[in-house]
Protein backbone atom coordinates (compact mmCIF):
# COMPACT_ATOMS: atom_id res chain seq x y z
CA UNK A 1 0.00 0.00 0.00
CA UNK A 2 1.39 3.39 -1.02
CA UNK A 3 0.27 6.50 0.86
CA UNK A 4 0.59 10.08 -0.40
CA UNK A 5 0.42 12.50 2.53
CA UNK A 6 -1.23 15.82 1.76
CA UNK A 7 0.33 19.16 2.71
CA UNK A 8 -2.11 19.71 5.57
CA UNK A 9 -0.64 16.77 7.50
CA UNK A 10 2.77 16.53 9.13
CA UNK A 11 5.68 15.01 7.23
CA UNK A 12 6.22 12.97 10.43
CA UNK A 13 3.54 10.62 9.07
CA UNK A 14 6.05 9.22 6.55
CA UNK A 15 8.15 7.56 9.27
CA UNK A 16 5.02 6.43 11.12
CA UNK A 17 3.56 4.63 8.10
CA UNK A 18 6.87 3.06 7.18
CA UNK A 19 7.08 1.33 10.59
CA UNK A 20 4.34 -1.01 9.33
CA UNK A 21 4.87 -3.88 6.91
CA UNK A 22 3.42 -3.33 3.49
CA UNK A 23 3.09 0.44 3.72
CA UNK A 24 5.28 2.98 1.97
CA UNK A 25 4.63 6.69 2.22
CA UNK A 26 5.72 9.99 0.79
CA UNK A 27 4.75 13.56 1.59
CA UNK A 28 3.55 15.81 -1.22
CA UNK A 29 6.24 18.43 -0.49
CA UNK A 30 8.87 15.95 -1.79
CA UNK A 31 6.97 15.58 -5.08
CA UNK A 32 5.42 18.87 -6.10
CA UNK A 33 4.61 22.47 -5.33
CA UNK A 34 3.12 22.80 -1.82
CA UNK A 35 0.52 25.24 -3.22
CA UNK A 36 -0.61 22.85 -5.96
CA UNK A 37 -4.32 22.37 -6.57
CA UNK A 38 -6.01 19.29 -5.13
CA UNK A 39 -6.89 18.11 -8.64
CA UNK A 40 -3.18 17.90 -9.51
CA UNK A 41 -2.42 15.95 -6.34
CA UNK A 42 -5.31 13.57 -7.08
CA UNK A 43 -4.10 13.01 -10.64
CA UNK A 44 -0.55 12.30 -9.45
CA UNK A 45 -1.87 9.79 -6.90
CA UNK A 46 -4.08 8.12 -9.53
CA UNK A 47 -1.24 7.88 -12.07
CA UNK A 48 1.26 6.52 -9.55
CA UNK A 49 -0.99 4.15 -7.59
CA UNK A 50 -1.09 6.06 -4.30
CA UNK A 51 -3.83 6.50 -1.69
CA UNK A 52 -4.26 10.14 -0.62
CA UNK A 53 -4.10 10.75 3.14
CA UNK A 54 -5.57 14.16 4.01
CA UNK A 55 -7.31 16.42 6.50
CA UNK A 56 -8.96 18.31 3.61
CA UNK A 57 -12.64 17.65 2.86
CA UNK A 58 -12.18 18.84 -0.73
CA UNK A 59 -10.78 15.46 -1.77
CA UNK A 60 -14.05 13.71 -0.93
CA UNK A 61 -15.94 16.39 -2.83
CA UNK A 62 -13.65 15.91 -5.84
CA UNK A 63 -14.32 12.18 -5.82
CA UNK A 64 -18.07 12.79 -5.68
CA UNK A 65 -18.17 15.50 -8.35
CA UNK A 66 -15.99 13.60 -10.83
CA UNK A 67 -17.33 10.10 -10.23
CA UNK A 68 -13.73 8.88 -10.02
CA UNK A 69 -13.04 5.26 -9.13
CA UNK A 70 -9.47 5.96 -8.01
CA UNK A 71 -7.44 7.13 -6.18
CA UNK A 72 -8.65 6.08 -2.77
CA UNK A 73 -8.69 8.77 -0.11
CA UNK A 74 -8.33 8.55 3.66
CA UNK A 75 -9.86 11.62 5.25
CA UNK A 76 -9.00 12.51 8.86
CA UNK A 77 -11.81 14.26 10.76
CA UNK A 78 -10.10 15.11 14.04
CA UNK A 79 -8.78 18.38 15.45
CA UNK A 80 -5.45 16.85 16.45
CA UNK A 81 -3.87 15.23 13.41
CA UNK A 82 -0.46 14.49 14.89
CA UNK A 83 0.73 10.88 14.69
CA UNK A 84 1.24 10.77 18.46
CA UNK A 85 -2.51 11.31 18.90
CA UNK A 86 -4.13 9.26 16.11
CA UNK A 87 -1.58 6.76 14.79
CA UNK A 88 -3.50 3.80 16.22
CA UNK A 89 -6.88 4.71 14.75
CA UNK A 90 -5.38 5.50 11.35
CA UNK A 91 -3.46 2.21 11.16
CA UNK A 92 -6.54 0.29 12.34
CA UNK A 93 -8.63 1.94 9.62
CA UNK A 94 -6.00 1.11 6.98
CA UNK A 95 -5.99 -2.53 8.04
CA UNK A 96 -9.79 -2.74 8.40
CA UNK A 97 -10.47 -1.28 4.94
CA UNK A 98 -7.35 -2.47 3.10
CA UNK A 99 -9.21 -4.43 0.42
CA UNK A 100 -11.64 -1.55 -0.21
CA UNK A 101 -8.76 0.95 -0.45
CA UNK A 102 -7.03 -1.26 -3.02
CA UNK A 103 -10.15 -1.18 -5.21
CA UNK A 104 -11.17 2.46 -4.69
CA UNK A 105 -12.74 3.93 -1.57
CA UNK A 106 -13.19 7.03 0.54
CA UNK A 107 -12.42 6.22 4.18
CA UNK A 108 -13.34 8.82 6.79
CA UNK A 109 -11.70 8.47 10.21
CA UNK A 110 -12.54 10.29 13.43
CA UNK A 111 -11.85 9.58 17.11
CA UNK A 112 -14.83 7.26 17.55
CA UNK A 113 -15.28 5.43 14.23
CA UNK A 114 -14.22 4.88 10.65
CA UNK A 115 -16.56 4.78 7.68
CA UNK A 116 -16.02 3.65 4.11
CA UNK A 117 -17.69 4.56 0.84
CA UNK A 118 -16.86 2.51 -2.22
CA UNK A 119 -15.95 4.50 -5.33
CA UNK A 120 -17.37 5.83 -7.48
CA UNK A 121 -19.60 7.91 -5.22
CA UNK A 122 -23.03 8.16 -6.78
CA UNK A 123 -24.86 11.42 -6.17
CA UNK A 124 -28.63 11.55 -6.00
Amino acid sequence: MKILIDMNLSPDWVAVFEKYDGITATHWYTIGDPRERDTVIMEWARTNGYIVFTHDLDFGSLLASTGAEIPSVIQVRTQDTLPSSIEGIIINALRQFESELELGALVTVDQSKSRVRILPIRLG
